[in-house]
C-alpha cells in the first residue's frame, strides 16, 4: 500500500451568508466536481450545526498542495478553512490498552 495521510478540514460557515448564497457560490466554483479531487478519498464528511462542515480525507502527501489550492480557489468566500493533519488513533489505542492489560503503562 502506498503512503497516505489523513487531513481533517474544518469548513466554518460564513454566517453573513445564507444557505442559498453558499450553494450559489459552490455551484459557481464547481465545488462538487473539483473538491477534493482525483486520488483523494473522502473518509467522512459531517455537518456540525452552528459550526460548519468537518471533512476527513485520505490522500498521498504529494496531493496536499492541490487540496490547499482548491480550498483557496473555491471554499474561500463562504467558509473559513482550518486544516489539521490527523491519524487513525484506534490502532494506537488498542496497543496501549493491551500493554496496560499486561501490566505496562
Amino acid at each position: 500500500m502506498s503512503e497516505t495521510m489523513l487531513l481533517t478540514v474544518l469548513l466554518r460557515h460564513d454566517q453573513s451568508k445564507n444557505l442559498e448564497d453558499i450553494q450559489r457560490h459552490m455551484k459557481q466554483m464547481d465545488w462538487w466536481e473539483r473538491f477534493p479531487g482525483e486520488g483523494v478519498e473522502i473518509v467522512s464528511w459531517t455537518v456540525a450545526m452552528g459550526l460548519g462542515q468537518i471533512v476527513t480525507l485520505r490522500l498521498p502527501p504529494s496531493l496536499l498542495p492541490k487540496i490547499n489550492v482548491e480550498l483557496e480557489r473555491s471554499a474561500w468566500g463562504v467558509f473559513r478553512t482550518e486544516c489539521y493533519p490527523t491519524y487513525d488513533f484506534v490502532p494506537v489505542r488498542e496497543a496501549i490498552r493491551e500493554r496496560v492489560r499486561n501490566g505496562g503503562q
